[in-house]
C-alpha cells in the first residue's frame, strides 16, 4: 500500500460523503414538506392537542369582584379511555389517538342560603370533533349552547347544604397527547382520575404529575392520579408513544455513512495488507458505490412502503452489490471478511437510528471492537515494510549470513 493509493481512497470517502450529504439534505427538505403540507390536514382531520380544563362551577355574589363567588366540585371522579392510532402522512408519522371521557362531579351549596349553582364546562379543542357527547345534571339532560369554542353552562339551585351530581361524556380524536388541567384552582380536594390506555410506552410530559398508582394490564397501563386534598395541583396529561419517523431517520442514516464507510474501508484496508489482497482504488469506488445504494434506496422506499421493510430490501440489496464484487474481485475469504464489516459497519450501525439515545453508544462500542480486532490482527505486521516503497525495498542489501563455526 503506497500512499497516493490511501489518498485516492481518501477522496473517494470524501466524495461518497459530500453525496451523503446531499442526499441527507434532500430527505430533510421533503419531510419538512411533508410536515407543513400533511401536518394541518391530519390536526385538522384528526384532531388537535386535546387538553380538558376542570369545570368551573360558581354563584352570583355582588360582593365579589366579578360578581362570582368560584367554588370547586366536592368530588370529581374521572375516567379516560385512550386508544392510540397513528397515522402516517409522506414521510411522517403523526402520534394520533382516541379518547373516552367520562367525568362525574359533586357540587355542594356551601352557603346559608339557597343559591343558583353555575356549572360551566368547556371543551377540550374547539375545533376538535365529539360523539356520543352528553351532559346531565341529576340526570337532566342539559339544554345550553353546545358551541364548542363557547363552552356549556347550566345551573341548579340548592337548598342549605345540598349537593348536585353533574356527569360529562364524550367520545373524541386527538394528537401528540391528552391533558387534564385544573386552570387557576389553587386547592383540588377529592379528586380522582382513572386512565386506561392499550400501548406500553407511556409519557408524562413536561411540567405534569405523575400517577400516583399505576398497573400493567394486557393490553397497556391503568393509571390513576388521586388528590385527596392537594394545593398548586399539577395538570394531567400523557403522551402518545412516539414513532420512527421516516424522513429522520433516512437523513440521519444519511448523514452518518460517511462514519461507517470509514470504518468499513480501514478493515478492508488493514487486512487487506495483513492477507496480501490488493484492491486498487478503483476497486474502492465501487464498493463505495454499493454502500450508497444502501441509504439511496431505503430514502426513497420509505414513501411507499413499511419503515422496517424499506431497511430490509436496501440493506439486502447493498450487501449483495457489494459481497458479490469483493467474491468476484478476491475471492470468498476476503469476500466473507466484506460482507461481516459491512453488516456490522453499515448495517447495524444504521439499525441503531431506529432507536433513539442509542446511536452514540453503538457507534462508540463499534469502534472500540474494531480497534481491539484490529491490533490482535496487526500486531505481528511489519508496517515498515508494508508501507515501504519497492524502490526503497530494492535497496536494502541482504542479511548478511551468519558464520557457523
Amino acid at each position: 500500500m503506497t500512499f497516493p493509493r490511501l489518498l485516492a481512497i481518501g477522496s473517494i470517502i470524501v466524495c461518497t460523503a459530500v453525496g451523503w450529504f446531499i442526499l441527507g439534505s434532500s430527505v430533510l427538505v421533503r419531510s419538512g414538506v411533508s410536515l407543513n403540507n400533511c401536518g394541518p390536514a391530519v390536526t385538522g382531520g384528526w384532531g388537535p392537542v386535546m387538553v380538558q380544563p376542570h369545570p368551573v362551577t360558581y354563584y352570583n355574589s355582588p360582593g365579589s369582584a366579578d360578581g362570582r363567588h368560584l367554588i370547586q366540585p366536592s368530588k370529581s371522579d374521572v375516567t379516560v379511555d385512550l386508544r392510540y392510532e397513528p397515522k402516517k402522512k409522506g414521510l411522517l408519522w403523526y402520534r394520533t389517538y382516541l379518547v373516552d371521557f367520562r367525568g362525574e362531579y359533586s357540587v355542594q351549596n356551601p352557603t346559608q342560603i339557597t343559591q343558583t349553582i353555575y356549572v360551566r364546562f368547556e371543551f377540550p379543542g374547539a375545533d376538535a370533533s365529539y360523539s356520543d357527547f352528553s351532559f346531565a345534571i341529576d340526570g337532566k339532560p342539559s339544554t345550553g349552547n353546545n358551541k364548542t369554542a363557547e363552552g356549556i353552562t347550566d345551573a341548579v339551585t340548592l337548598v342549605p347544604g345540598a349537593s348536585a351530581k353533574f356527569v360529562v361524556a364524550y367520545k373524541s380524536r386527538g394528537t401528540e397527547r391528552w391533558g387534564y388541567t385544573f386552570g387557576n384552582t389553587s386547592r383540588i380536594q377529592n379528586f380522582r382520575l382513572a386512565m386506561t390506555m392499550d400501548f406500553s410506552d407511556f409519557d408524562f410530559p413536561a411540567g405534569t404529575g405523575s400517577a400516583t398508582e399505576r398497573t400493567r394490564t394486557a393490553k397497556g397501563w391503568a393509571f390513576v392520579w388521586s388528590y385527596p386534598d392537594v394545593i398548586n395541583a399539577q395538570p394531567i396529561a400523557m403522551g402518545m408513544p412516539s414513532v420512527a419517523n421516516p424522513g429522520p431517520v433516512a437523513s440521519r442514516m444519511s448523514f452518518f455513512a460517511p462514519v461507517s464507510l470509514l470504518f468499513f474501508f480501514s478493515v478492508l484496508v488493514l487486512m487487506g495488507m495483513v492477507w496480501r489482497v490488493s484492491l486498487h482504488p478503483m476497486n474502492y469506488f465501487f464498493l463505495a458505490a454499493g454502500c450508497f445504494a444502501f441509504q439511496l434506496l431505503f430514502a426513497y422506499l420509505v414513501d411507499l412502503i413499511p419503515l422496517a421493510l424499506a431497511f430490509a430490501i436496501s440493506a439486502a440489496v447493498s450487501l449483495a452489490l457489494v459481497c458479490g464484487y469483493l467474491l468476484a474481485v478476491t475471492g470468498r475469504r476476503f469476500a466473507q471478511l466484506g460482507a461481516l464489516a459491512q453488516f456490522a459497519y453499515m448495517i447495524l450501525f444504521s439499525y441503531s437510528f431506529f432507536f433513539d439515545g442509542l446511536t452514540g453508544l453503538t457507534i462508540t462500542i463499534g469502534a472500540i471492537v474494531t480497534l481491539a480486532l484490529l491490533m490482535a490482527a496487526t500486531a505481528r505486521v511489519n508496517w515498515a515494510e508494508k508501507f515501504g516503497s519497492k524502490t526503497v525495498l530494492r535497496g536494502v542489501p541482504p542479511p548478511i549470513p551468519s558464520v557457523t563455526g
